[in-house]
């Protein structure tokens, strides 16, 4: 994957919703490094070493470039989402957590947006090649079983969660996570697991899945 200047990505026209869901990848991404465990599941999502741009520089490029609608993005999040509830070996940290974002956004452009760029312009976004991009698209696909409906019900409870997000960075200019707090060795954190097979998750589960992206 390509390096990018941050410096040459500014996020001041930046949607909200890319500010808010990178702010909660990072966290997600910092934790998952913090408990890495000495060898990693092997993924196609994987790459050899860490790329060179923060979480919010390739979000902010990706909303920059791809031309998508900001709904996109919810899209993208729920089908990270779905991903990581069927295959449980696969946490999002440094070392994929790029890959993840430019194929769930190009999945989530192809089933939302009437018009949008070929794999080919994503792949050049996303700082891969053409053939990577569509290894990872039909890799993804296979991995949340071509399931890619999204209900309104499971849309807005995941931009209520976004929003309880949004509201944390409001009122917590601090990290939200406390440098001391250890963590088992080897345990690794998801975004947040609320859909099973498709279907919106119990009350009880939603809560624990808030008070888990906002520890």
């Amino acid at each position: 994957m390509g390096t990018v200047e941050e410096e040459d990505l500014p996020a001041t026209d930046m949607p909200r919703v890319v500010g808010v869901l990178s702010a909660l990848l990072e966290r997600v991404t910092e934790r998952n490094d913090a408990a890495a465990g000495p060898r990693a599941a092997a993924s196609a999502f994987r790459a050899m070493t860490k790329p060179g741009i923060s979480v919010r520089a390739y979000m902010a490029r990706i909303a920059r470039f791809a031309g998508c609608s900001p709904a996109c993005f919810v899209v993208g999040y729920i089908y990270l989402d779905r991903l990581l509830g069927r295959r449980r070996a696969l946490a999002v940290d440094s070392y994929c957590v790029h890959r993840l974002l430019i194929t769930t956004v190009l999945s989530a452009v192809k089933f939302m947006d009437d018009i949008c760029y070929n794999n080919a312009y994503f792949a050049k976004v996303g700082g891969i090649s053409l053939p990577e991009m569509n290894y990872l698209e039909v890799d993804f696909l296979f991995g949340v079983g071509f399931d890619l409906n999204v209900s309104p019900e499971t849309f807005g409870h995941y931009c209520a969660i976004l929003q309880s997000e949004m509201l944390c960075l409001e009122l917590e200019p601090e990290p939200l996570l406390a440098p001391t707090t250890a963590y088992a060795p080897g345990s690794r954190m998801h975004c947040c697991v609320s859909e099973d097979d498709g279907t919106s998750a119990t009350a009880t589960s939603n809560s624990s899945t808030q008070q888990q992206l906002a520890a």
